[in-house]
């Protein structure tokens, strides 16, 4: 007890030696006894141990500047900041051995292990526990990077506490990282190759500049082409229609050979000079030389998956000609844009990304724009329509009377009310007007975004706390992980005079349906307000910090997909089909998955599309007192998206709303004309009828056939489970992995909502 007294005195007073001067072995004994001390006055406000609820504690002191000479060479040159020494093996050992509280019967920890768990150096995959602390090393190396590399004070012991808490929060899952923080946190992307933009979700890009000049025509596509290859999903507006005249590549002149090289920038290049080439008569026609491109079937390091082969490109060049080429002597013009954009889209889904993420904004009075997902009137399109969910820029107090009557048919357009995106920041707050160069949003619509803008997201499950205050607790972890992205820079330079400024930030709920079962609406609002204003002083204590501007904006409600599986929570704001479910994933014949599948006794059978894959049936439930999508009423999931946008999101939520077509159909317009004031957007999905399909991703049962499944699965028996007696337990925590590969590419917002697949 006295050693800790005067530990504690002595911090008060001085400051520690930094252990990176200290030898290895002496390193671990420098977190849990205070060893060489150097005397300094340090007022005790400015530096403090936190105790264990130090949520409500400053971490930030006035420690003297680091003096790493990693930091800047003489010459200016700057180098790699010495590595973080994260979390002793005394803190780990207690993680190692825990089998993590993966959601949904197992679905959680096959999605981990199919998407989220890379490759060792020693040729095995991760374990969670080892994930989570790449995760954690590759936050806390972007922080200590960003201090040594601007001169300013890095304390290891603020470093240590934090990023144990930090840990522990995504350990247990009460917050997680997006889906491409899993995947890339740490990973040699942002250690050895900094491919920070690897790490944000989604984009937004404008075509306006094509109007004076201040951009080439093919800026925009080069953009969301380069991005989607990254696995970042992009909006686009069709603004720049009309601005410039398509006359084709000057026959007067000879033909260009170009030589692609094997590079997502050599693909990109080559669009971008194919699509110049339109616009400008001193051009002649390019001729593409694809030698140097791999063959089909290689695998793709660092990213994950297998090349494609020149193919796609081949035939995104093709196609990129034959539009452009009919339209010679006319304007740009909508249609040709987003053809433009959709094909690309297509071209990366060819290219072994497998799933698309655009989102198109148009006039709600262009019947052009509107009539594109039209087939009968462009049939042409059917073929390449899919890649891109079709959204409007709607002026508040529209008639909504002609748009509603193409929803109820296929559920687009989507609205996007940028007037309140741009005066608003939480709709219960008078106008800020924080956001007036805000031009669109992502394909979730879940972030206002200006043109060339990324987003970063974390996700953070308020069921799985105890208290308020555990609540608060995790976020700021949660906002301390999303806030270092922003340290990264892109290789966009449009991209980081944006970032760079604005340090947008996205802080979403999860499972909200679930927590309002539970602990009911009144608590979710009290835990709305009161995060909020405690992301607002973290957010300002942070920027101090790191010397960089707060973040004009801080929360979202995000749709979600696979990372609320890993936690077992329903998505965003989203209620599920039904309490019950059965849940159909995706693996291949090879996975090291399927054997301790099949001897738990899932069902399992051979893909009805994908010849070299197997569909595992997996059921699921939501929770007792959760409702189905089916008890919720259009007006209901309305509400619900407006209380969250006026208390929590002062970015946007993220909402689709399913609606009855007969009896809640002709009220859309009615809908729309309340609620225009109190969202920033949304989008609509017309409940459908005819039936299911082979293989749906997502099935709903009764409680009956669920139980029934459970009884032929291995079970435990638990005096809590329930009428039959039993509970599910999967756990593939002791299971040894043999795969050498690392997992494809996470990509876009793992929702599954925004990404489209093929069709």
């Amino acid at each position: 007890m006295l050693i800790k007294v005067l530990s504690r005195y002595i911090f008060n007073k001085c400051v520690l030696f930094s252990p990176r001067n200290f030898p290895p072995s002496a390193q671990s004994s420098y977190y849990s006894v205070f060893t060489f001390v150097l005397p300094r006055n340090i007022s005790r406000q400015n530096f403090s141990i936190p105790k264990p609820n130090f949520w409500t504690r400053k971490y930030f002191s006035s420690a003297r500047p680091s003096t790493s000479k990693n930091s800047i060479t003489a010459d200016g040159v700057h180098k790699k900041a010495e590595e973080f020494r994260l979390l002793n093996d005394s803190f780990l050992s207690n993680y190692k051995n825990i089998a993590p509280s993966f959601g949904f019967n197992g679905l959680g920890e096959i999605v981990y292990r199919r998407t989220y768990s890379r490759v060792k150096a020693d040729g095995k995959k991760e374990q969670w526990w080892e994930t989570v602390e790449r995760v954690v090393k590759g936050t806390f190396n972007m922080q200590k990077r960003w201090i040594e590399q601007n001169g300013l004070a890095w304390d290891p012991i603020k470093a240590q506490e934090l990023a144990q808490s930090m840990y522990d929060k995504i350990f247990n899952m009460k917050f997680l990282p997006p889906g491409r923080g899993l995947w890339a946190m740490g990973s040699p992307l942002t250690e050895e190759r900094d491919i920070y933009a690897s790490l944000n979700n989604c984009a937004f890009v404008s075509t306006e500049n094509m109007r004076d000049g201040r951009s080439s025509i093919s800026a925009p596509f080069k953009f969301l082409m380069d991005a989607s290859m990254l696995g970042v999903g992009v909006g686009f507006d069709t603004k720049g229609a009309g601005s410039k005249l398509i006359r084709g590549p000057s026959t007067l002149r000879s033909s260009t050979v170009y030589v692609i090289e094997d590079s997502r920038e050599g693909w990109v290049e080559s669009v971008g000079e194919l699509i110049d080439s339109y616009f400008d008569e001193n051009v002649g026609p390019y001729e593409f030389d694809y030698s140097q491109i791999r063959p089909p079937n290689l695998p793709i390091k660092g990213f994950g998956g297998v090349s494609s082969g020149p193919q796609p490109l081949k035939q995104l060049h093709k196609h990129i000609s034959q539009t452009l080429s009919k339209n010679i002597g006319a304007p740009l013009s909508v249609t040709t844009i987003v053809d433009l954009m959709n094909l690309i889209g297509k071209c990366v889904v060819s290219g072994n990304i497998r799933r698309a993420a655009e989102i198109a904004f148009g006039d709600p009075q262009d019947n052009e724009y509107i009539n594109l997902k039209n087939y009968e009137i462009n049939p042409h399109r059917r073929e390449y329509g899919w890649t891109s969910n079709n959204s409007v820029f709607s002026p508040l107090g529209l008639d909504y009377t002609k748009i509603c009557e193409r929803i109820k048919k296929n559920g687009e357009p989507g609205f996007a009310w940028l007037d309140n995106a741009q005066k608003y920041s939480r709709m219960c707050d008078p106008p800020d007007h924080k956001d007036t160069r805000a031009q669109g949003g992502n394909p979730c619509l879940e972030q206002t975004l200006e043109s060339y803008e990324l987003c970063c997201l974390v996700e953070i499950f308020p069921l799985n706390h105890t208290s308020l205050e555990d609540f608060l607790d995790t976020l700021r972890s949660a906002f301390l992980y999303a806030k270092t992205v922003t340290l990264g820079k892109t290789h966009w330079p449009q991209s980081n005079a944006v970032m760079l400024r604005n340090r947008r930030i996205g802080c979403g709920l999860s499972g909200i349906a679930q927590f309002i079962s539970h602990q009911g609406l009144s608590k979710l609002k009290l835990w709305c307000e009161e995060g909020y204003k405690h992301i607002q002083n973290v957010d300002k204590e942070l920027s101090e910090w790191f010397c960089i501007p707060k973040s004009i904006k801080t929360t979202t409600i995000k749709p979600s997909g696979s990372v609320s599986l890993l936690a077992g929570a329903t998505p965003g704001m989203h209620y599920p089909e039904s309490r019950y479910c059965i849940r159909r994933v995706r693996l291949s014949k090879s996975s090291e998955l399927i054997q301790p599948l099949k001897k738990f006794g899932f069902k399992i059978e051979p893909d009805v599309v994908e010849p070299n894959s197997l569909v595992v049936e997996i059921p699921i439930d939501y929770g007792e007192g959760v409702r189905s999508l089916k008890e919720i009423s259009m007006w209901e999931q309305l509400s619900l998206a407006a209380f969250l946008q006026k208390y929590w999101s002062d970015n946007q939520v993220s909402c689709t709303v399913t609606f009855e077509p007969e009896t809640e159909g002709p009220m859309l317009k009615y809908a729309l004309e309340y609620f225009q004031y109190q969202l920033k957007g949304v989008s609509f999905l017309p409940r459908m009828f005819s039936g299911g399909y082979a293989q749906m991703p997502i099935e709903a049962i009764n409680t009956e056939r669920y139980e029934s499944i459970i009884s032929t699965l291995l079970t435990k028996p638990t005096p809590h489970s329930g009428s039959n007696g039993k509970i599910l337990k999967v756990d593939f925590h002791d299971i040894p992995s043999e795969d050498k590969s690392d997992p494809d590419i996470e990509r876009y917002c793992d929702s599954n909502i925004c990404v489209l697949d093929p069709v």
